[in-house]
């Protein structure tokens, strides 16, 4: 086997003597440090103490746990030796400012997946990398980014990123503790017959997202003449890991219940870093109707649909809403008593 590039030797090789590049390859190698730290905490798993404990609520309105508090403590204090004036956490109400003259920010979410902390899931971390344009610097939309990519904590631990020339894969190797690439310019495939969704909201879901679901669930016999299978973690890090690997679409529409109307996922630190990554393996992200790099974040917690992965099927998602009567008329589920209807 040939010897594999380190995420060092990467980087480096990008940045060459660029100033600019080589203060984001620094901020993504700090935040490689903390997901090392991280890592080896979760592998621990409840030898470590009772890491899902509830310790209050985040930024977001959501249960806030012992791990994510500590998470987000290790990530900042790793940045702080990074060229990155601020940081905008899942984890804190408010911008941590590290370095108000540095050029660069992170967006982060120390800690996706926390729900199953407990449960020997993979769970990740997601950042983006901005340039630092002052105290509107979170508000810029998803293409500004110069950098971004997430780490999922499984049975490997994995670095997914892109610094806008194709999108990498690097592995966590023990022992030596490097990060070393494992796929190169990783490709979604455009076609699939694979999507993640958690039916269980299916009642709340509008009518466009229930005409697409039902249609794919029509299999070969429906309108897509094809059979799908449904596959769904729970944790954004890992379904979009496979989904890299493999293909397929992941779907977090926003719905009927209250505070859902703009989904459950943030802009700035989930959506736009995913969309990037998969946008540079030539899949594609939208909320429904626009593409998330284009939206521009109203705020560093705003909420926001996500539909990501192979470029064909995200393309129809949107067709279903542009013309939502259009489409699942010819599906038997998608009748008045329907599979998914009452």
């Amino acid at each position: 086997m040939a010897e594999l590039l380190t995420l060092e030797a990467y980087l480096d090789q990008w940045a060459g003597d660029d100033a600019g590049r080589r203060g984001v390859a620094k901020t993504i190698l700090a935040m490689c440090e903390a997901g090392r730290a991280i890592a080896a905490i979760v592998g621990r798993g409840a030898l470590e103490g009772n890491m899902a404990a509830a310790i209050g609520g985040n930024a977001g309105g959501d249960t806030q746990k012992a791990l994510d508090l500590r998470t987000h403590e290790m990530t900042l204090e790793a940045l702080k030796d990074a060229p990155v004036a601020r940081v905008g956490s899942e984890e804190a109400d408010d911008v941590a400012v590290l370095d108000a003259d540095a050029p660069l920010a992170v967006a982060m979410d120390p800690l996706d997946g926390s729900s199953n902390i407990e449960t020997n899931v993979s769970i990740g971390t997601l950042f983006g990398v901005l340039p630092n344009i002052g105290e509107d610097t979170f508000l810029q939309p998803g293409s500004a980014q110069l950098a971004a990519g997430f780490i999922v904590y499984g049975p490997a631990t994995a670095l997914v990123l892109t610094v806008g020339e194709g999108t990498q894969i690097f592995m966590l190797e023990r022992g030596s503790d490097k990060f070393l690439r494992t796929h190169a310019d990783v490709k979604i495939p455009e076609k699939t017959k694979e999507y993640a969704i958690n039916a269980s909201n299916v009642r709340h879901w509008d009518a466009a997202t229930r005409s697409y679901i039902d249609d794919c669930l029509a299999g070969e016999t429906g309108p897509r003449a094809k059979n799908f299978n449904m596959r769904w973690v729970g944790s954004l890090v890992a379904d979009v890991f496979r989904i890299l690997i493999r293909g397929g679409v992941y779907l977090y529409p926003g719905d009927g219940r209250d505070g859902y109307g703009q989904g459950r996922l943030r802009l700035v630190y989930e959506c736009s870093p995913i969309a990037f990554v998969c946008e540079q393996a030539g899949g594609a992200a939208t909320d429904g109707r626009t593409r998330i790099l284009d939206i521009v974040p109203s705020k560093l917690h705003a909420r926001c649909p996500l539909v990501a992965g192979s470029a064909e099927e995200v393309e129809r998602f949107g067709e279903y809403h542009a013309k939502p009567a259009g489409k699942g008329a010819s599906s038997p589920l998608f009748a008045k008593r329907g599979l998914f209807l009452a």
